[in-house]
This record gives C-alpha cells, sequence and structure tokens, in this order.
C-alpha cells in the first residue's frame, strides 16, 4: 500500500502536470472500486486545477468549485502519459488534461478511492484524521501526552489514523527501530526522552524515503513508471531472519494489529 512518502512523492510528481492546466474531462472504465466511483466526477468539463496537496495517504486535487480526492488502497498507482497512450486491463480512470497528457490511475486490486467534494471539512473520512507526522503539531510532547495510561502496543498506536497520519507498516517498523524503541512495548510505557526521539525517528525515516522517492516493495511506481529506492535502505521491515544491520542479531517478526507483520531486533529495540 502506497503510505504518506509514496503519496508525497505522487503528489509533487503531478504537480508540474496540473497546476495551471484545465482537465479537459474524465474518462472512468471501471466505477467498483472500494467506494463507487463520485458520480460527479463523470460530468467534470473544462475544470482549472488550482492545487495538488496530500492530507494523511490521500491525494487532494483543488478544482474552482470542488476537491478531486483520491485514496490509492492496497495496490493504486498514477502515471502522467502521453494522450495517445492505449488503456490496459487494470487502467480505471483516465483524468484528460489540456496540455496534452493523460492522469492515469491504476489499481488491480480495486481498494481505492476517487471521490468528489464541495468543501473538505464537510468529508468525514478527512476530518476525523489526525496531525501529519511532518507538521509542527505533532512533537514530543503530543505523542507523551496523548499516550498516557494506553496499553496498546506502540506500533499499532502510531498506525492509528486518529492519532497521527499516514505511518503505516513499513515505517513504523523502521522508524521504532531507528529510535530503538520495541514494538511490542505499551505506548503507556513511553518516558518524555523516549517520545522525543520517536517523533525525530518518525520525520527523518519520512523524510529520507520522500527524497528517495518512496518504498517500492511489489507495485508502488512514481508517476514516471521508475520505482522508489527507499527499498535499499530498509533496516527491519522484509528483513526476518537477516542479521541485524547494527548488532549482528538476527531480525524477528510477528503478527500484530490486523495480522499486519512487524519486524524488530531483540537486541537493539529496547523493552
Amino acid at each position: 500500500m502506497p503510505e504518506l512518502p509514496e503519496v508525497e512523492t505522487i503528489c509533487r510528481g503531478i504537480t508540474p502536470f496540473l497546476v495551471g492546466n484545465v482537465i479537459e474531462y474524465l474518462i472512468v472504465r471501471q466505477f467498483k472500486l472500494r467506494w463507487p466511483v463520485s458520480d460527479e466526477l463523470v460530468i467534470i468539463r473544462e475544470k482549472l486545477v488550482l492545487s495538488v496537496r496530500r492530507c494523511a495517504k490521500y491525494l487532494l486535487i483543488e478544482l474552482t468549485d470542488g476537491w478531486i480526492i483520491v485514496h490509492f488502497g492496497m495496490s493504486g498507482s498514477i502515471r502522467i502519459l502521453p494522450f495517445q497512450k492505449s488503456a490496459q486491463k487494470h487502467d480505471h480512470i483516465d483524468v484528460i488534461l489540456s496540455n496534452g497528457t493523460v492522469l492515469r490511475y491504476t489499481d488491480p486490486r480495486r481498494f481505492g478511492a476517487w471521490i468528489w467534494c464541495k468543501e473538505l471539512n464537510s468529508l468525514k473520512i478527512i476530518a476525523a484524521l489526525g496531525p501529519d507526522p511532518l507538521t509542527d503539531q505533532f512533537d514530543g510532547d503530543y505523542i507523551f501526552r496523548k499516550s498516557r495510561n494506553k496499553k496498546t502496543l506502540i506500533k499499532s498506536w502510531l498506525m492509528d489514523h486518529k492519532v497521527v497520519v499516514g505511518i503505516g507498516n513499513i515505517y513504523a517498523s523502521e522508524s521504532l527501530f531507528t529510535a530503538r524503541i520495541s514494538p511490542i512495548r505499551a505506548v503507556g510505557l513511553l518516558t518524555e526522552a523516549d517520545a522525543e526521539l520517536l517523533v525525530i525517528s518518525i520525520k527523518s525515516v519520512l523524510m529520507r524515503s520522500i527524497e528517495l522517492g518512496g518504498t517500492t516493495l511489489r507495485n508502488f511506481s512514481q508517476v514516471d513508471g521508475k520505482p522508489g529506492s527507499f527499498v535499499k535502505e530498509l533496516q527491519v521491515y522484509g528483513r526476518a531472519g537477516k542479521n541485524c544491520l547494527v548488532c549482528g542479531q538476527k531480525i524477528l517478526s510477528r503478527k500484530q494489529g490486523h495480522q499486519r507483520t512487524t519486524f524488530f531486533c531483540p537486541v537493539c529495540q529496547k523493552y
């Protein structure tokens, strides 16, 4: 699933092609995604794109009279292509632009979403989100206060979008390793020093991944089709049974909330 760095990479990649240009119309080949594609998208004609931004793992395309909101689900991706490029089996939506290019949405598993809304604040899925981890609002004091008296395991807690948005399985595992904190520790046991270090680690890991175009494990690619190269810097995720790059101990894995696989070093990551 594209996580925060991947969505940020996509956002930055498509902005030069969209902002200031006109969406002439959309072609929807498959309406049955995670939620049905909004009917309003089909009737869009000659709409100027004012901005493109990211909110959590959502991509927000601002038009003159509303917003196109895109979520990539498990396997969604976007590419910028020449207008003449033929669609393939899983190419579900095309956004035809006035500059002669097409923004094409591909989603083999169809767990993504394309939604139209007039006002962002009226959309419950946006209003319910916690702070973005790359903003000043997300700091050590916030983590420490929010975690008091909580028995939830810390990795599962970090992946709760009501606590903080956009930290998925890969980056939760990597950030906890960088902070040397065990993912099987109750979040309520964090000290103030732990919280400060964890925030620094999360921001650092996310920004480094954005610099490298995200992480490609299976199906993520940037808008030009190139894979994200942060995968080369993963220290624990997907490395169960391999030696820790710091201490040499074997990396362990276990299932946690929603059967997500967690990876960690039992020596480097203190309980």
